[in-house]
This record gives C-alpha cells, sequence and structure tokens, in this order.
C-alpha cells in the first residue's frame, strides 16, 4: 500500500559477482551483505550471491548473522555451502549461538578470544574465528604490537580445540584514492597485513583464507587480493568512488530501482514559495508536481534545492524534473516546466516518478542523489526506509549477457 517501490533485479547481482570475479581469478568471493544487503534484502541478495559464485557472505552485526544463517537454513544453504562472517559485537555477546549456529566470528582483542574461549568450552563446539588486524584505519582489529600476544592466545586456544583459525583481515582506508597520499596509504596497509602474516606464522599459525580487499581494493589494487577479495558495494552495480570510475565504466549494473507517482499536478505563479520555510521560489508561472516519499523514506533532507531530479513516465515521453523547496518526511515537489501562456500540464496525476533507476537509459541514479546530499551512494541505497515495498525480479538476458567490459580493467588511476 506504500506509494514507494523498490525493485530489485537478483540477476544484475549475479552479473556483476560475474564480473567481479574476473577482476580477481583465482581468490574465493565473500559478498558483503550488511545492512540488509545495502537496502537490497537481505535474504534474496544473499541467496543470488551465492548461485551466481560468491563463497561465503558477510556481515557487521551478530544479530544480521543470526538472521542470515536462519533465512539460508529455509532455503536449504547448510553453513558448510554458505559460510557467514560477522565482525562487529560487544562484550556479554552470546557467543554460544553464534557457534552453535556455525557462524564465523572476527577477533580483535583477546577479551574477545577470551570470552569465545569460555563459549566454546560450555557449548563444547569449536568456535571458527577470523584474526583481525589493523593495518591502519584504527577502528577494530589489533595493533602489530600487540597482535603477538593475541596470535600466541589464539594459538593455545587452537591447540586446546576450542578455536579453529580461519583467517586473517583487515580493512583498506584509502583504495579509492588515486591521489600519491591515497596510494601510499594502501601500500602501508598491505605492507602491515604482510607482517601481520609473517606474526602468526611465528606463532605457528597459517590460516587458510587471508582476506583484506573490499571493493576499492578488488577494482583498483590486485597487490590486495589475497586468498580473498570482499566487494560490497560494487556488488550492488556502484562504483565505490564515480569520480575515480563509475560503475558504467567499471561495467557494474545497477541493481535497484525505486520509484511511485505524481499525487499532484498544480499551477504556481511567478515568485510563490514551495514547502517549509520558503526555500525556493517560482521564477516564473510553473507547474509542480507532488511526489510521495521523504526523508522518513531515505529520501536525505540535505539534497533539498541542490539539483536533484526525477524521471517521469508521462503520456508524452520521459520528463525531467528537478527538486525544488525543502524535502519534507513524507513527501517531496519537483518543478515540471513553464506554465506560461497557458501551457498544458506537462504530467498528471498517477504517472510513474524514477528516483532511482539505471543510467544507461538516462535515469537518476544513487549518485545523482549522493552528489545533491553531499553524501555517498552507499549512505543512499542503505537509508531507503523499510516502510517501502520490495519486490525482487529476475532477468535473464542481463546475467547470460556477456561484453568486453566484464573482464576489463576499467578507468586507471589518473593523478
Amino acid at each position: 500500500m506504500h506509494p514507494g517501490v523498490v525493485t530489485v533485479n537478483l540477476d544484475a547481482i549475479a552479473r556483476n559477482i560475474n564480473t567481479l570475479r574476473q577482476r580477481a581469478l583465482g581468490t574465493e568471493l565473500m559478498a558483503i551483505v550488511k545492512a540488509d544487503a545495502y537496502g537490497h534484502g537481505l535474504g534474496p541478495v544473499s541467496i543470488a550471491a551465492l548461485e551466481a559464485g560468491a563463497t561465503w557472505l558477510g556481515v557487521a552485526q551478530v544479530s544480521e548473522a543470526l538472521s542470515l544463517r536462519a533465512l539460508l537454513d529455509q532455503a536449504g544453504f547448510s553453513p558448510t555451502r554458505a559460510p557467514i562472517l560477522t565482525w562487529i559485537a560487544t562484550p556479554g555477546t552470546n557467543w554460544a549461538s553464534l557457534i552453535t549456529a556455525h557462524i564465523d566470528l572476527a577477533v580483535s582483542w583477546t577479551w574477545v578470544l577470551d570470552e569465545i574461549c569460555h563459549a566454546a568450552h560450555a557449548c563444547g563446539t569449536r568456535a571458527r574465528i577470523h584474526i583481525k588486524v589493523d593495518t591502519g584505519m584504527l577502528r577494530a582489529g589489533s595493533t602489530l604490537e600487540d597482535l603477538p600476544a593475541l596470535a600466541q592466545a589464539a594459538a593455545e586456544a587452537q591447540r586446546a580445540g576450542l578455536v579453529e583459525i580461519v583467517g586473517l583481515f583487515s580493512h583498506l582506508s584509502r583504495a579509492d584514492e588515486p591521489t600519491p597520499q591515497g596510494e601510499a596509504s594502501t601500500m602501508a596497509h598491505i605492507q602491515r597485513f604482510c607482517d601481520a602474516q609473517d606474526i602468526l606464522r611465528h606463532a605457528g599459525i597459517e590460516p587458510a583464507l587471508c582476506h583484506l580487499g573490499a571493493s576499492s581494493g578488488l577494482l583498483w589494487h590486485p597487490d590486495a587480493h589475497f586468498d580473498m577479495v570482499r566487494p560490497g558495494i560494487a556488488l550492488y552495480g556502484l562504483s565505490p568512488d564515480p569520480e575515480v570510475a563509475s560503475g558504467d565504466e567499471l561495467g557494474l549494473w545497477p541493481a535497484l530501482r525505486l520509484t511511485s507517482q505524481l499525487t499532484s499536478v498544480k499551477r504556481a505563479e511567478a515568485g510563490q514559495t514551495v514547502s517549509y520555510g520558503g526555500t525556493w521560489a517560482a521564477p516564473t508561472s510553473r507547474w509542480l508536481g507532488l511526489i510521495p516519499l521523504g526523508y522518513a523514506d531515505g529520501i536525505p533532507r540535505s539534497a533539498s534545492n541542490q539539483g536533484a531530479w526525477v524521471l517521469i513516465e508521462t503520456a508524452h515521453g520521459p520528463l525531467r524534473a528537478t527538486q525544488v523547496g525543502r524535502i519534507c518526511m513524507d513527501q517531496f515537489v519537483v518543478d515540471l516546466g513553464s506554465a506560461e501562456r497557458g501551457a498544458p500540464a506537462p504530467a498528471a496525476v498517477g504517472d510513474t516518478v524514477v528516483l532511482i533507476g539505471d543510467t544507461r537509459r538516462v535515469e537518476p541514479s544513487a549518485d545523482d542523489w549522493a552528489r545533491a546530499a553531499g553524501t555517498i551512494n552507499y549512505e543512499i541505497v542503505t537509508r531507503l526506509g523499510d516502510r517501502l515495498t520490495r519486490t525482487w525480479t529476475r532477468d535473464s538476458a542481463m546475467s547470460d549477457a556477456t561484453s568486453t567490459s566484464d573482464t576489463t580493467e576499467g578507468k586507471p588511476w589518473t593523478h
């Protein structure tokens, strides 16, 4: 019943996975499906990713991991076929529920390892862990100075049968920056990661999987591929940095489409203001359209009067309309064009409005909204509200399509 519809093309997800796998041949691929698969739908996207060749799934929060495991169990995907890694937890987490659900756990500090070992002993099941090292982002992860002690404790826990050390991982902070500073930062991260591998080897640990590169590392830093890559935003057809290379240039297909309908078309005289605060006034007589979505649905209020636009499918063809006035909680206004000299309304109530679509069809994108709002495409798609109707479709022509863009290296760095 909600007037906003999110349609996700699962074959676009599959096609993107194929494109990304070609960029990192010989490695495993962990599809990052945190935050409800970046707003695209946790269950459908995860299953589509596994069917397309993803070998792992990754989520940030432990609650997401448990929900995902339940969804996969219902769909017939065993933990062996669909392993899950989760990496954010707080002291006192119910580790036993995660261990018995066969979910892989990140270990950044000895307190985490201690709690996991106590839970593993209590439930009589060995925990699967990935040691995380801080290679320079200063978030989670053991520093190189603290890593020897953590590695030694983890090795002892493994010998005691409490844990299985499956992986070593970290994250890159500036892999999307083609500047000398960005390049130097990424190379320093990679070197610290290699140093961490040496520390683990000294403790007698040889993880089966060393993984560092997310979308940016996968696309632009082959040295960061190691044993597994972890694409997130690229999985959904969006570039980790459109200023470096667009999704189109990377051979990616946007999977998400957000549509609604016009609920009002009215005339405004020159000088009349629109919405709260009167922040936009009609420069001449204008036709205005009303779209029943707002910041409660994830349309960023900060994009107000910043050039965001929508495409309206009218009886006379597509019409590009710019957002005007302040974006409200549940609706916003667009400028449909001149109303001078008795010009008829160029659109009608009920016309379909495309807010996010495919740039190949000259439709607005998540990148367009991000630029207008002064943010990134990640935030645009992940903040789309729960009250929006979500549907999932297949387009076999898209997943079967092949082109040279599937295997190209994409737009190179330019300094």
